[in-house]
């Protein structure tokens, strides 16, 4: 059944079995994950290209990683969950650094337009900051693995980076602030 009625009274579970407040900062801040997840899923039904869909599936799997170890209360039961690691921040890196090798440099600010993926990509990149700064609070009132906001970090950059790479497949200029 999808529905428990247990959060009628405005609180869920953390992973653990602790009920906190719907607005509890770990909760907006896998909700927003979670947001993050959805985004990358609308985005994944525009692009044709098969490798870039699995790199966001990737990304949407590590996600849920993400969301996971924040809602997670206990470090007994965190050892034993899916963890972020080095390789997934460099996984990360190396695909920027892929896609960078074929954009120009890059001297002023970019103003997203010229292409629904590549201003959704924007957008993408914006919820993940925002994802970023919420995690930024949890870790400081909670503690987390550092590794999850190296992750987030480096994914903003790969958004970033992948939709300046879209303009660049489409042929479109990019818009710069002036």
């Amino acid at each position: 059944m999808i529905y428990t009625k247990k959060g009628d009274d405005g609180t869920t579970s953390l992973v653990g079995g602790t009920r906190v407040k719907k607005y509890d900062i770990r909760v907006q801040a896998y909700g927003e994950i979670d947001e993050l997840v959805s985004l990358l899923g609308y985005i994944t039904t525009l692009i044709k290209s098969d490798d870039r869909k699995s790199e966001l599936i990737v990304i949407q799997n590590k996600l849920f990683v993400c969301e996971s170890i924040v809602a997670c209360e206990s470090q007994e039961i965190l050892e034993k969950m899916d963890t972020i690691l080095d390789v997934d921040i460099t996984y990360l890196e190396k695909k920027i650094d892929n896609m960078t090798e074929e954009l120009p440099p890059l001297k002023q600010f970019i103003i997203p337009s010229g292409s629904q993926t590549a201003c959704l990509l924007h957008v993408a990149r914006t919820k993940c900051r925002k994802c970023e700064r919420l995690c930024v609070e949890v870790a400081d009132k909670f503690g987390l693995n550092p590794n999850v906001l190296s992750y987030l970090n480096r994914l903003s950059d790969y958004l970033f980076t992948y939709a300046r790479f879209v303009m660049r497949e489409k042929h479109r200029p990019e818009r710069f602030w002036k």
